[in-house]
C-alpha cells in the first residue's frame, strides 16, 4: 500500500490528538494536549510546531511534530522533533525514517535547517537503538533541562 506524507492541516487536530495520546500512553506519560492546545500552537497567530503525517488510503499510520531552533554553537538551524509516533502495526516498515526524512525536506525548504535533534527517553532501549541506526548521536557536553510553570514564576520573584 501505498504511504503518502503530507503537512497537518487545521481539521487534522482531531486524528493527531489521538495519536500523539497513543504515543504519550505508550511512553507511560500522561498526555495533557488538547485539541484546542494543538490547533492554537500549530495554526494559531504564531505557529510553533509543524506536523508532517504519514497517511495509508487515508489512515494515519504516523506522524512527526517539529519545531525550529537555532543552535549557535553550530552556527545553523536545527529542527527539533518533539514526537514521532507510528501505528503498531506499521512498525519495522521503515515508516520511521521516511517520516524523518519529510521532516529533515520540510524544515530546510521552511527554515534552512540543517540538522535534526531529539530526545530519547532513558527506559526505552529500543527507541534509542532504532535512532543509532539512522545515526543520530548523543549530545556532547551538554544535558537538557527544564523549567516548569511553577519554575518560571519563581524566577519573577528572585527579581
Amino acid at each position: 500500500m501505498t504511504i503518502t506524507f503530507r503537512l497537518a492541516e487545521e481539521a487534522d487536530m482531531p486524528r493527531l490528538n489521538a495519536a500523539l495520546a497513543a504515543l504519550s500512553e505508550t511512553l507511560g506519560d500522561t498526555h495533557r494536549s488538547s485539541e484546542d492546545d494543538l490547533r492554537r500552537a500549530g495554526f494559531g497567530r504564531h505557529p510553533v510546531f509543524r506536523a508532517m503525517l504519514a497517511e495509508a488510503a487515508g489512515e494515519l499510520v504516523g506522524l512527526a511534530l517539529y519545531s525550529p531552533s537555532l543552535s549557535t554553537s553550530k552556527g545553523l538551524v536545527v529542527s527539533y522533533v518533539s514526537d514521532l509516533w507510528v501505528s503498531p502495526e506499521r512498525r519495522g516498515q521503515r515508516l520511521g525514517p521516511r517520516l524523518l526524512a519529510a521532516v529533515a525536506r520540510d524544515a530546510a525548504a521552511v527554515w534552512g535547517a540543517g540538522a535534526l535533534k531529539l530526545n530519547v527517553y532513558h527506559d526505552n532501549p529500543a527507541a534509542r537503538r532504532f535512532y543509532d541506526r539512522l545515526g543520530f548521536v548523543p549530545a556532547e557536553h551538554h544535558t537538557e533541562m527544564f523549567l516548569d510553570e511553577a519554575g518560571i514564576a519563581a524566577l519573577g520573584a528572585r527579581e
